[in-house]
Parts: C-alpha cells; structure tokens; sequence
C-alpha cells in the first residue's frame, strides 16, 4: 500500500459501536478489570491505557502513523516541538556529557544548548554545515549526541545525513536530526542512520495553525528510556490535539506536494528580482547544496528564505505591504506566512550568531501556502516593488 493510501487507512482504534471516524478519549484515566490487572499495569507486565500522562488511545494512534512513515521502531508524542527536542536531548544525556550541534539550528534551541542545558552540566560545540572537515575536530571522549536540522530554519542549510550516518558508525554517538522542516514525506533521516527524529507536529503535520504538538521517533530502546523521562516529568501531548494530528497527517502528502510546487515557483521568480540579494530553496540550482538535496529530499519544501536589499527598514516595508500573507512566527500553514527572523524567531542571537547562520538585517523567511501559487507570487512582487527605497 502506497504511503499516501496508509495514511488514511491505517485507523487502528475504533469501539464497539463500529465508528467510522475515530473517537475522543477526553479521559485522564483508564479503568482496571480487577486489582490484579492494576498491579500488572504499573509493573508494565501487560500493555494498555493505564493513564493519558503516559498513553492515550488518540496519541498512540498518532504515534503510530509517524513511526511507520518515518521506518521508526517506536515514538513518543508532546505537548509542543520543543517539548519533543528538549525531551529528545534531556531525556537522554546526563551531567558532563557533550554535545556537537550544526550551528544552523532554530532560536529556541540555541538557547537550550547556551542556557538551559550548561545548568545540568551538559555542553555543546557548534560546527558549520559547510565545514564538514571540523567536524570530527569537535568529538570528544565524552560526547554522547549529535543534533542537526536539515533543512536548517531559516537558512535552508542542509547537512549531509548518509556523510554523518557513516561517521556514526565509526564514533557510536545518538544521532538526533530535527525533520520538521522536510517532513517525513520529503525525507527519512532513519534511512541514512539517524537514531532520532523529532517534530514540531505544529507546522506542516497540523497543516492549519490549530494546535500545539511534538512527536519523537527512533530505537526502541531509546524511546523506552524517553518514556521514563516523560511519565515523571509530564509534557503530554492533549488527546484533543492528536485526534487533530493524526486526521491531518492523511492530507499530509497532498499538501506538501502543493507547498513545495508553489514555493519553487516563488523561488524560481524572486530569483530574477532586482531587489533580492540572495535567495535560498533547497532545489534552485543555485542553491549551494542543491544536489545534496536533490539526493536526500523528495522536494525541496515549502518555506523560501530570501534577503532584500535595504536591509531591516525594507525588510519591514516590505512586510508591511504585503495583502494577502500574514505576519506571524508560525509556518506549515494551509495559509502563507512572513516573517522576520532578525527581530522575532531569532532575536535572542547576537548579530554575529545571527550572521553565521545566514540571517541578516533584510532576510525575510515565507512559509508558502496552499493558496494559487498566482496570487501569493503577485503579493510578494507588488511589494517587494512598492517598498523599493
């Protein structure tokens, strides 16, 4: 069966009223047939629901379909993306551990690895996308993971997945890859040797800006110790919200087809516009990883990052003429998003941090949505025109 067709066929709860749809299980606890059966429960001698901290018939079910697109062997949902890094990281490692990070991560996750982790003892060591020969420069005695996105937020940056799957096999580190710009319909980074993946299920897998959730794939056994941290730190993800997750992953597929076929077309235009300085999408040719991409992704997805000249000031007249595209720090949206990493998502970095990771004064990131690839072309050209200084 075809991924697309698993999608929506693979509804594995369903009651004894024989629904068609799945249902809600808005309960914070399942019932025991006996007191025998409650001891077995929590001495994990027999599976079941047992309480909607740690399982829940709507997360599972989730779970599930991201764990067979991703070719995982289990996963684990929660409350938000960074919930699911954090956990991914946390839940993991322990105190004097080290790790190497690309340096093209989201802001949010920066700040976990300069100041949120170094409390508990755990460091981190960045090393560029484009340098690859630094990289075994930065392994040490001690380090214990490697974390990466790819493509990077926002720069696009990619980072080879095969190159590095190799290189763990060599050094037995964790290899933890953030996919949630690609998707696991663009690109399975298990298949090149990664150990874990992780989500923002907020952006393309919710599709429509409704709710919050995060999901981590990978080894069993990894995801058995991650379920220790999880039922004793408690960031569950809400019933409510993957009943929501697990309904838009069936259009998941046909929705990221029309993302990445309009966001080429954006590229392949701006590309030609007098007021770019640069622009970056995965599968313009003049991408510098471009055959890279063209290798480990499907299609080169749906957000396209650019720079416009006049820097910060045309940046926001720019953003300010826009009609029909929104200002706001989400993406994956079915609606076409702009937004300006300098001043919102990655404001906390330093102009120099900012810099090496490829966002500047001018740079402008659009999540491209499902709108006519037409009229959301026509809106960023009208303005890009209109605001020229």
């Amino acid at each position: 069966m075809k991924e697309q067709s698993k999608l929506i066929r693979s509804q594995t709860t369903r009651t004894s009223n024989r629904e068609h749809s799945v249902p809600l299980y808005l309960t914070s606890s399942f019932v025991f047939d006996d007191a025998e059966h409650g001891r077995a429960m929590f001495a994990e001698e027999v599976e079941g629901n047992l309480y909607s901290r740690y399982s829940n018939p709507n997360t599972s079910e989730f779970i599930n379909k991201v764990v067979e697109m991703e070719g995982a062997e289990a996963g684990l949902a929660f409350a938000s993306g960074m919930a699911a890094v954090f956990a991914s990281i946390a839940g993991l490692l322990r105190s004097g551990d080290h790790i190497v990070a690309f340096r093209s991560v989201f802001g949010s996750t920066h700040q976990l690895f300069t100041q949120l982790l170094p409390r508990w003892g755990i460091t981190t060591s960045y090393v560029d996308a484009s340098k690859p020969e630094d990289f075994e420069k930065a392994l040490r005695p001690e380090t214990k993971m490697v974390f990466l996105e790819t493509p990077s937020n926002p720069g696009l940056e990619l980072v080879d997945l095969e190159w590095l799957g190799k290189l763990k096999e060599k050094h037995q580190f964790i290899f933890n890859v953030d996919n949630c710009f690609a998707t696991p319909y663009l690109q399975k980074p298990i298949e090149f040797g990664a150990d874990i993946v992780s989500h923002s299920a907020t952006k393309y897998m919710d599709g429509q800006g409704r709710v919050l959730g995060g999901v981590v794939v990978g080894r069993a056994d990894l995801m058995k110790e991650l379920m220790f941290f999880i039922r004793h730190t408690g960031p569950a993800m809400s019933a409510f919200n993957a009943w929501l997750l697990s309904k838009s992953l069936e259009t998941l597929t046909l929705r990221m087809d029309r993302h990445c076929g309009s966001a080429l077309k954006l590229a392949q235009t701006l590309e030609q516009h007098p007021e770019i300085e640069e622009i970056r999408y995965p599968f313009l040719p003049s991408h510098p990883q471009f055959e890279l991409a063209k290798r480990q992704m499907k299609q080169g997805g749906g957000v396209v990052t650019f720079t416009v000249k006049g820097g910060s000031e045309r940046a926001n007249k720019f953003m300010d003429g826009l009609d029909m595209i929104m200002l706001t720090p989400n993406l994956g949206d079915s609606r076409s998003i702009a937004t300006h990493p300098a001043s919102t998502t990655h404001s906390k970095l330093s102009d120099e941090e900012r810099a090496q990771i490829g966002i500047f004064p001018g740079t402008v990131r659009i999540s491209v949505g499902l709108e006519d690839a037409s009229d959301i072309i026509d809106d960023i050209v009208k303005s890009l025109n209109e605001s020229k200084v």
